[in-house]
């Protein structure tokens, strides 16, 4: 996608170790008008799927994933990162995130992901596929179906978009990074 592209060249930013920030725009202040946009192309690309559910993992997700749902009139569950006290009756995982070096668990009610659901992931990023994995656990636990994933930004250099395409699932990446070497962002087209 053009403008999500132009929009990492512009306000992204590389770190050291493979990461790229974009956190001025996507996933601590975030821009409306682009989540709008890469939203419609989700919805573009996934338009031949029957859907009746979208998912994400807090908290970086559910901007866009909501888009999505806004679009699509359709409900968004997002797999929460701590239990809370009141939720019952649930389905939980162990996902192990990239970026803080460390695993927890995440968790969904079975009152919002049941036998039956087509679902379909939405995330800021596909790295090593961590939470794609998470996802598809909980959603094969729940007897849903699983139809699509979307991801804004996918670190094509790292091992999770071949491992989540391996599997058969439909995937979308509205940007592709090849490369971040010595900090100089390249796209794989």
């Amino acid at each position: 996608m053009k403008e999500l592209k132009a929009r990492i060249l512009r306000d992204g930013r590389c770190l050291p170790g493979g990461i790229l920030k974009v956190d001025n725009f996507i996933n601590h202040q975030m821009d409306p008008i682009l989540m709008k946009s890469m939203a419609v192309e989700f919805v573009r690309r996934f338009a031949r799927t029957d859907i009746n559910k979208i998912i994400t993992v807090e908290a970086s997700g559910i901007a866009p994933a909501i888009m999505v749902g806004y679009l699509l009139e359709l409900p968004v569950v997002f797999a929460k990162k701590k239990q809370p006290s009141t939720m019952e009756n649930i389905l939980v995982t162990e996902v192990f995130s990239f970026t803080k070096q460390q695993s927890y668990k995440i968790c969904v009610s079975k009152d919002y992901l049941k036998p039956g659901d087509k679902v379909l992931f939405i995330d800021d990023f596909l790295a090593n596929g961590n939470a794609g994995k998470g996802i598809i656990d909980l959603v094969e636990q729940a007897g849903a179906e699983l139809v699509g994933m979307g991801f804004l930004i996918e670190k094509s250099f790292q091992k999770g978009g071949d491992l989540l395409r391996s599997t058969g699932i439909h995937i979308e990446s509205l940007a592709r990074i090849e490369s971040l070497d010595n900090c100089e962002i390249k796209f794989k087209d």
